[in-house]
């Protein structure tokens, strides 16, 4: 049966997972000047942490990603602000290590060599405008990949981790002469902040840029592909507080999937409350007072006399 993650576990999850990408795709950049060792570096990196912990926070690892999955009805943007930090947190973190490390080749300087993402003459010469567009599309791509592959109707959820990392290394081998890629934020600010003041001023692009790529994904996603329920309440382009009653995915196979699919629990009656302890434990039901709400008995899996479809009942009936 699977479990909420607590917010803490997210964030671990999150730092975490950040940290890997930029400390193993900036560093690989950093050392082997390879196009395709950096593309299927930062693609693998992706991969590896999403099975790993992404049954945890969804295995976002990047403030473009969050913010697409907030507008795209997925998660509250309360959670965004958290997923956020914990990221940024993860690649500085990434960044300061790899600092560290490279101290120890004779002669290093991060300055204008620190996988910094860049354009016009600090760069390849790509102007800057097409460096936002680039930027922008490729974000946005590699966001609506992300939302179909962990959509709830997806009949392969196993497979949604090994598509975002080939997305993602597909991306780098597109984008890498022309801006160094990011199509992450939290990527370009990890080693950007290392690589001098030319690269912190030339930042602004690798912010504004995938995000605005990803909430436009984000906010077509639906229109494009339709979805399953409701937005996630305090989602989208509504900031109301989120519901406190809540349960993951909408009856998807595995953890990943349901992080990506959070829905909203519907409320819980007066008449269904009054039921007695025994009559709701004979009917396969128990009630969780820290949530308001019945819950279904692990395990349980009656069907209810009279629905006649054959399918099990997944909520109290009324009496």
């Amino acid at each position: 049966m699977a479990t909420t993650s607590t917010t803490a576990q997210k964030v671990a999850a999150e730092v975490l997972g950040t940290f890997v990408l930029v400390f193993l795709g900036c560093g690989t950049a950093i050392v082997s000047g390879d196009y395709v060792a950096t593309g299927l570096a930062f693609g693998v990196a992706v991969l590896v942490m999403a099975y790993a912990v992404g049954r945890a926070s969804g295995g976002h690892f990047n403030p473009a990603v969050s913010v697409g999955a907030a507008m795209g009805g997925r998660i509250a943007w309360s959670e965004v602000v958290v997923y956020v930090a914990a990221q940024l947190a993860g690649a500085l973190l990434a960044g300061t290590v790899l600092f560290t490390l490279l101290q120890g080749l004779e002669g290093f300087t991060a300055k204008g060599h620190f996988a910094q993402n860049s354009y016009g003459d600090q760069g390849s010469g790509y102007a800057w405008w097409a460096a936002f567009l680039l930027e922008a599309v490729l974000t946005a791509i590699f966001v609506w990949v992300i939302l179909a592959v962990t959509d709830a109707r997806n009949e392969h959820p196993s497979m949604a981790p090994l598509t975002i990392g080939l997305t993602l290394a597909i991306i780098h081998f597109a984008s890498i002469p022309l801006t160094g890629t990011s199509v992450n934020p939290a990527r370009s600010i990890g080693v950007g902040v290392f690589a001098g003041t030319d690269a912190i001023v030339q930042l602004w692009l690798f912010i504004l840029a995938p995000l605005l790529g990803a909430a436009a994904a984000g906010a077509t996603y639906a229109m494009l592909f339709g979805q399953v329920d409701e937005p996630v309440p305090g989602s989208g382009l509504t900031f109301a507080r989120r519901a406190p009653a809540a349960v993951p995915g909408y009856g998807a196979p595995d953890a990943y999937q349901q992080e990506w699919n959070q829905q909203v629990a519907a409320p819980v009656t007066q008449q269904e409350q009054a039921w007695t302890v025994e009559q709701a434990a004979a009917a396969g039901w128990q009630w969780n007072a820290a949530a308001h709400q019945w819950e279904r008995i692990p395990g349980f899996d009656e069907v209810w006399p009279g629905e006649g479809d054959g399918g099990t009942q997944v909520r109290p009936p009324t009496q």
